[in-house]
């Protein structure tokens, strides 16, 4: 089984691509992206797939960057920024601290922090 690094870097790569097939390859079908005070954005496959997909349709000019990490068994905690991002409701930019939750190889949860 793949460590929780690898998987969140794997769907970082499908996310850098904007290819959302790949990128939901590494959720759990009920995974869940919510806000820090428990807000629910995206849940499910068709929830991260609602939310993803426009997003890297409308952004060619979408990248991000990791730009620190700190990792503890199950979790990875990234301090990730985009630039790029063309999509109605959304920031052009976005600064955030990741909290990912990695379950029997797949990312179970995830938490923004912005």
């Amino acid at each position: 089984m793949p460590e929780a690094t690898e998987v969140v870097d794997r769907q970082f790569a499908a996310f850098q691509a904007r290819d959302t097939d790949a990128f939901l390859t590494f959720y759990a079908k009920d995974a869940r992206i919510r806000q820090f005070d428990g807000t629910v954005i995206a849940e499910g496959t068709d929830g991260l797939r609602a939310m993803y997909g426009p997003a890297f349709q409308d952004s060619p000019q979408l990248s991000a960057r990791i730009l620190n990490r700190i990792t503890h068994g199950a979790y990875v905690v990234d301090e990730e920024s985009a630039t790029g991002v063309n999509t109605p409701g959304w920031p052009s930019e976005i600064h955030a601290v990741v909290v990912y939750q990695v379950r029997d190889g797949l990312i179970q949860d995830v938490i923004f922090l912005t």
